[in-house]
């Protein structure tokens, strides 16, 4: 049982003590800070914020508690109730709000949930803004309205087919196209809101969507990570079904994967970079991912003679650098599609509406997509060190000895060598080195792992 205070929120399990598990004390708590940093940010007659929540177990709960918590600040409450995390970052702006809470712990277990808070553009509060909530809640400098003065609550329940329409309006997606394609496709949506959202939005584009776990009630039926261990039964019924192909989202569905018709991952890593294919090849310009998201999102900018630049990992500073760098298509490697003119928000239903217009024009299988991408490999690892050794040292000594090579210290040391790249980051909570590299196959990837490993433990004298 845990609980994890962070500058994008608060996260836990669910049932436990006050302060070591996300309990209802604790989401009133935090749900309080929120609503008093965001009066403090202006001030006005009234204020309103967008609430919405993914299908787990203790949702409706937590829900009810943050939202009536909200009125208790004076503040007046959109309830989407079940819905996805880039339908209610979508509906802050529209809805003119102050700001949004998603409650969501994205592809964690069911025993997990989260209160995931929003500015009033329907983006990720920054570290600072982040900061000063904690900030709030641990003071407990809150104060709440009489009893003249609270807010409301409103229902809307329209937001998904209203975040469908936002997508079918969006220039390089091509209802025409994709209907004609006569696509036949099986959905995973994980027992949540992805399973609302996605065959509605296949139904709207004349695809013909086989639901497999589409019911929102909560009980996950495999782990919630849309990795190829996890996803055995969807790949049996794609074959099953001589689908075109599958579709796997977590359960808040701003992570996508696809499945090819042989019941094989096409690479969650390969998401963003087919869609950033598609929309590169009729918008030239730049992109940006994380650190540890594959290369061959900067190969393809390149091709289509743009700029790729890497962000520290995190979606607050993908976007940020996204707005600097006036990128196109961004995104994470974890199946996280970011595309400005929707939103400023990772979003698997423009992802999937960019995938299919694409497969539709191209004609092709998605199979015979993959192959026209040059195959990237990653290993995965990390070190754990004693409390007692300095990891900031270590990491200044790694970027040292490596000084002539191309170099990021943005976000620990990353560095790009001609055909492969390493990327070493610390954890924030425990004496650990993240070790993530890539390369053409995977004995390359996990010897080049191995390898630093091994300079690490020479330079840690372990």
């Amino acid at each position: 049982m845990t609980l994890i205070k962070s500058i994008s929120g608060i996260r836990g399990t669910i049932g436990g003590n006050v302060g070591d598990n996300l309990t209802p004390i604790d989401a009133v708590k935090f749900a309080a800070a929120y609503g008093t940093w965001l009066k403090s940010q202006r001030i006005k007659e009234s204020y309103r914020v967008v609430v919405g929540r993914d299908a787990r177990i203790s949702g409706a709960m937590i829900q009810n508690l943050v939202m009536n918590t909200l009125v208790g600040l004076g503040i007046d409450v959109i309830d989407l109730d079940l819905s996805t995390t880039p339908t209610v970052e979508i509906a802050v702006p529209m809805e003119h709000a102050d700001g949004g809470i998603i409650l969501t712990a994205s592809h964690n277990p069911k025993q997990w949930n989260a209160l995931k808070l929003l500015n009033e553009k329907g983006e990720f509060l920054d570290a600072a803004e982040g900061a000063k909530i904690l900030e709030i809640a641990e003071s407990d400098a809150m104060e709440f309205a009489d009893v003249d003065s609270l807010g409301e609550i409103t229902a809307n329940d329209a937001y998904i087919d209203i975040h469908i329409d936002e997508v079918l309006d969006l220039e390089f997606v091509d209802k025409k196209a994709i209907e004609k394609a006569n696509f036949k496709v099986v959905v995973d949506g994980v027992n949540s809101t992805g399973g609302i959202a996605i065959p509605l939005l296949l139904e709207r584009l004349g695809v013909e969507a086989v639901k497999l776990y589409c019911e929102p009630n909560g009980e996950f039926p495999h782990n919630p990570e849309p990795l190829k261990e996890h996803l055995t039964d969807l790949s049996a019924e794609v074959k099953k079904h001589h689908a075109d192909f599958g579709i796997v989202v977590d359960p808040d569905v701003d992570r996508l994967a696809f499945m090819d018709e042989n019941g094989e991952m096409f690479g969650e890593e390969y998401t963003l970079v087919a869609c950033a294919d598609h929309v590169l090849s009729r918008n030239p310009g730049n992109t940006v991912s994380n650190m540890s998201s594959t290369r061959a999102l900067r190969d393809i900018t390149e091709k289509h003679g743009g700029t790729y630049e890497a962000s520290a990992v995190g979606e607050v500073n993908v976007v940020a650098l996204m707005k600097k760098n006036n990128a196109v298509i961004g995104g994470e490697g974890n199946g996280g599609i970011i595309y400005p003119a929707s939103h400023y928000g990772r979003d698997a239903l423009v992802g999937v509406a960019l995938f299919l217009t694409m497969l539709a024009e191209k004609k092709i299988s998605v199979s015979e997509l993959r192959k026209t991408y040059t195959s990237y490999f990653m290993s995965k690892k990390k070190i754990a060190l004693t409390p007692q050794i300095d990891v900031d040292t270590i990491l200044e000594q790694m970027a040292f000895n490596y000084k002539d090579e191309n170099l990021n210290t943005v976000d620990g040391v990353k560095i790009d060598f001609a055909e492969n790249w390493v990327h070493l980051r610390k954890s924030n909570t425990e004496p650990i080195i993240r070790i993530y590299t890539e390369a053409k196959s995977q004995q390359i990837a996990d010897d080049l792992a191995d390898k630093i490993i091994s300079e690490i433990k020479e330079i840690a004298n372990i």
